[in-house]
Order: structure tokens, then sequence, then C-alpha cells
């Protein structure tokens, strides 16, 4: 069967900006984060039939520019403010490129579109030790420790994984500043997010409440995050 050149184009540039949203959704998801691998694979998907549609019409430019503002307005939806923190920007951030990724795909820039996903899971990646190792250089004396502590199970063993967590906590020098639930992509879980605040950095404390959490059979899995607060 013979395509036409302009719909095998097409064709071609929608299924490498499938590709290529996969590949950075996949490192979300691994990474539990809100926008994991279907929602990072429609962005860089949708992105890429909105500009291969404006290559069609008369102003691309103008279709580039609503795929930006649509992205802006997704990605504001993931940023969250928590008392003196926010979190999230990175989520948005990811998004917003895996649109710029579909972009390039739809415009027909298929190395760049390529170039950038590699770039985008570098940082992603690479640059998250180095982030933690200058948030540990920086510390400074009259900073508390704060850790971000997810845990994922099914939404019928709510009540029981946050008990669980709750009587860990209590057990230990530590204060519990935000305990929140989300609903997740798959059918069924969810995540409980902790935000834990410690005077002082005990990785010794932090692992007993970790092996407490994965002890329990309804908890499919936990993970932790590191950040500061500064004491007034």
């Amino acid at each position: 069967m013979h395509l036409d050149p302009i719909l095998y184009a097409t064709l071609l540039r929608l299924a490498i900006a499938l590709a290529l949203g996969s590949v950075i959704g996949i490192e979300r998801q691994w990474r539990q984060r809100a926008a994991g691998l279907r929602t990072n694979t429609l962005v860089c998907l949708g992105a890429a039939a909105f500009v291969d549609l404006g290559s069609t019409l008369a102003s691309p430019t103008s279709i580039v520019a609503y795929v930006v503002s649509g992205v802006g307005f997704l990605g504001a939806g993931a940023i969250i403010k928590e008392g003196g923190g926010i979190r999230g920007l990175n989520t948005a951030a990811t998004l917003w490129c895996s649109a710029a990724v579909g972009a390039c795909a739809g415009a027909g820039a298929l190395i760049t579109s390529v170039y950038v996903t590699a770039l985008l899971m570098v940082i992603n990646l690479a640059f998250r030790p180095l982030s933690r190792f200058i948030d540990r250089r920086s510390l400074k004396p009259d900073v508390n420790i704060i850790y971000r502590l997810t845990a994922t199970c099914s939404d019928t063993h709510e009540s029981e994984v946050r008990h669980t967590l709750l009587t860990a906590l209590a057990e230990r020098p530590v204060v519990l500043r935000a305990l929140r639930t989300e609903d997740m992509e798959e059918d069924h879980e969810i995540r409980l997010r902790a935000e834990i605040e410690s005077p002082t950095r005990d990785e010794t404390l932090l692992e007993q409440i970790l092996q407490r959490l994965r002890k329990d059979p309804t908890v499919s899995s936990v993970e932790f995050g590191e950040g500061t607060l500064d004491v007034e």
C-alpha cells in the first residue's frame, strides 16, 4: 500500500513524538511523580499533533504559541504551595519540555527532538544527585532538615498505612509538618506524602521509619527526598 508522502511524514513524526514522550514519562513514573508515563506521553504527542496540523495552515507559528500557553496552564496545575515551600516545579518544567519535544517532532525537527529528550533525561537523572550534594554542602547551622517521604499503597489500605506512618513518627523525635493523599494514575492506588522536620540530619532515624513502612505488605513502594527549612 502506497502512502501519501505528507501522510507518511505525519505518521512518522507522531510515532517519534510518542516514543520520546514515553521515554520521558518512564523516568517520571519510576520516580513516582504526579505527571508520569501517560501524562508526559500525551503532552508530547498532543504538541506534535497540533504543530503538525499547524504546518498545513497559513500560520503555524500561532499554533506553537497556543501549545506553549496550554501546557503552561497544565504545568501550573502540578505546582503545589505547602506552607513556606513549593512542590511540583520540576514536574511542571518536565511537562513543558515534553511539549517542546513534541513540538520539535511535529515540526519535522526530529534530530532536535531526540537531542532535547537526551538533555532532559540528563537533567532529571544526573543533576538530581548534584543538586542534593550542593544542598548538603550549603547547609547552615540555623536550618532544620526536611525529609519528604512518599508511600504508595492500595486505596483500600490507606487508613492502615497512615496509621503505621503516624505511629512510626510518634515514636521518634521528629515533627510531622504535612501529610496528604494523592490519587495516582493507576487504578485503585494512592500516594501518601509526608513532610517530616528534624533538627538534625539522622539517616539512621529515617531508615527506621522507612523500614517500618517497607515491612507493611500493603505498601507497594517507599521513597524519600531531603531539603532544608530556615529557622526563624
